[in-house]
């Protein structure tokens, strides 16, 4: 897309760059000159931290970063690694999936299933119905995001598929529709691109354009009201409103050019955005695909429940250890401070302010 920012890897600055930057644009040779100002910058920081450290202890330190070196040269390679058998693994599964997808969509028939008795209209149905709107209701996360308006249009989800892009780095969610009343699209998309997506730090995303059919977007609401009286325009006054809906997913918020441009809460803003449409898209890649069996039967529901149980029963003894610690400090306080003073703030005091206002449901017109 023209005019897009593009981003510097850091990663690059120990690479030889004089030779390459002769084929860079005005505005990538103007980022990589920013880039290493700030590397350099970095550096000097560092060196005046050092230079301030007594001889003995500096000698200490140099000989730690030779070991951090050696540590991060090791990371390096266990990432590396790890694509490579996260990609190998990604291929094993990959005759599952396709299986997973013939039964769910009824291409192929499960031996047995045929005989079994059932109603003459569960007989009518092929595969598994709504077996992707299940699945993905099942999950915490994602049924906040999934609306009323949007199960009719789920319903026609016949697959999702994930795979990972290199150049830039980053992941891509395919979502597979059967052709259905409400657009054209026959697969929806969205691309993250990462900075870094070992740490992970998200640089934007990309979602597919939807070709809505006049009417069906379930992202929109039309509200008409008529005209006032004696008004000259007879016609009724249209107005469209964005709703809450699952596909405002492929709608992802939009980086500006220029960040500076941005003030704190509104870059405060877009940083949460970002942050749940990440948590989104690495929710479906992450537990939905591989586990969408699972979901659909609730199975992974129980599964997380019990794992939480765990998490929880940790953190109440941790929490136990603390109010016992707490008590015994106060205690030694309230002994120790005079009787015409207060120990502070009473507890139960509330936390911060009202909760924030819930936008109000869509409902088409």
């Amino acid at each position: 897309m023209g005019g897009e920012k593009k981003s510097v890897d850091l990663s690059d600055l120990n690479n030889p760059l004089v030779p390459a930057a002769a084929a860079l644009s005005a505005e990538d040779r103007a980022g990589l000159v920013n880039a290493l100002k700030d590397k350099l910058q970095g550096l000097a920081d560092h060196a005046d931290l050092l230079e301030s450290l007594p001889p003995n202890v500096r000698t200490r330190v140099e000989f730690l970063r030779g070991i951090q070196s050696q540590h991060d040269e090791m990371e390096a390679k266990f990432f590396e690694e790890r694509t490579a058998l996260e990609d190998k693994y990604q291929k094993l599964y990959e005759p599952l999936y396709t299986k997973r997808y013939e039964i769910v969509n009824g291409v192929v028939e499960v031996d047995g299933a045929a005989k079994e008795p059932t109603s003459e209209k569960a007989a009518e149905a092929k595969g598994v119905p709504d077996f992707w709107l299940t699945a993905l209701k099942t999950n915490e996360i994602l049924t906040e995001e999934i609306q009323e308006r949007d199960e009719a249009v789920l319903k026609y989800l016949k697959d999702i598929k994930w795979s990972r892009i290199a150049d830039p780095k980053g992941f891509k969610l395919e979502f597979f529709f059967d052709t259905n009343p409400f657009f054209k699209n026959s697969v929806l998309t969205k691309i993250y691109h990462m900075v870094d997506e070992d740490d992970p730090i998200l640089e934007k995303a990309i979602g597919t354009e939807i070709e809505w059919y006049p009417g069906k977007n379930v992202t929109q609401k039309v509200l008409k009201r008529k005209p006032k009286k004696g008004s000259k325009n007879t016609k009724p006054i249209t107005k469209i409103e964005e709703c809450e809906s699952f596909f405002n997913f492929f709608s992802p918020p939009e980086v500006p050019e220029d960040e500076e441009e941005l003030d704190e809460d509104a870059a405060d803003e877009l940083q949460g955005q970002m942050e749940h449409d990440y948590d989104i898209g690495s929710t479906i890649r992450d537990k939905i695909i591989p586990h969408a069996v699972s979901w659909f039967t609730g199975e992974a529901v129980q599964a997380e429940d019990f794992e939480d149980m765990e998490d929880g029963d940790e953190d109440d003894d941790d929490d136990e250890d603390e109010d016992e610690d707490e008590d015994e400090d106060e205690d030694d306080e309230e002994l120790s401070k005079p009787k015409n003073k207060l120990a502070g703030k009473p507890k139960g005091a509330a936390k911060g302010g009202a909760q924030g206002e819930q936008p109000t449901e869509c409902k088409q017109q």
